[in-house]
């Protein structure tokens, strides 16, 4: 059974934020400086994940445009995948190796509707079994698309650099460094990286890209 919230409302988000602030005075003035935080909920399912495969490694402009390609080509379930030869694919804008990556999801055969009570450890155990999903595309898809509510992507760069600016450290913290930190913010890890995403940009504007 999936464990903890399902963060399915802004109220959810907002109550997540509450807590955090109690618990926490550098959270607490994180929040004051971002303001309410977004719910940034997505749908689950292949498509979600092929998305984050067709993202990886390029801008977000060009992402967009790979996957309308994708979309308007109507490429993005797991049977056109295997259906589609090398050409089509290629002209849509997927390279070689994610064309590797896109086959293996499809072939995969993930059970989307169990990982939705699944446990968040199996979400990331059984995502990561497929080449070309990381744990951080696991986690994130296990934030976003099925709502949980504690957990984070550590090794998300924003999120390392933003925790180093709020808390004062002396350098970025590792993957485990933040992990480790962010066992404070349990149970409500995946509002506490919202939080450190808003502060982030708020920081950038304020400081200008450093």
């Amino acid at each position: 059974m999936s464990e903890g919230r399902i963060i399915e409302t802004n109220d959810c988000v907002a109550e997540g934020a509450e807590w955090l602030a109690q618990a926490c005075p550098r959270m607490a003035y994180a929040i004051e400086q971002t303001g309410p935080l977004p719910l940034r909920r997505r749908p689950d399912g292949f498509a979600q994940l092929l998305s984050a495969i067709v993202s990886q490694q390029v801008s977000v402009a060009s992402a967009r445009a790979i996957w309308k390609r994708l979309q308007d080509a109507k490429l993005t379930g797991p049977r056109k995948i295997m259906w589609a030869t090398d050409e089509d694919l290629r002209a849509a804008g997927l390279s070689r190796q994610k064309i590797r990556y896109a086959r293996a999801l499809a072939e995969a055969r993930i059970d989307f509707k169990s990982l939705r009570e699944a446990s968040d450890a199996e979400v990331v155990e059984t995502l990561t079994q497929v080449s070309g999903i990381g744990v951080w595309t696991a986690e994130i898809y296990a934030m976003f698309s099925l709502g949980r509510a504690d957990v984070i992507a550590p090794g998300d760069l924003a999120l390392q650099e933003a925790a180093r600016v709020l808390y004062d450290l002396p350098k970025r913290p590792t993957d485990k460094e933040l992990r480790q930190l962010a066992e404070a913010w349990s149970p409500w890890r995946s509002v506490a990286a919202r939080v450190l995403w808003a502060y982030y940009r708020v920081d950038k504007q304020r400081e200008g890209i450093r």
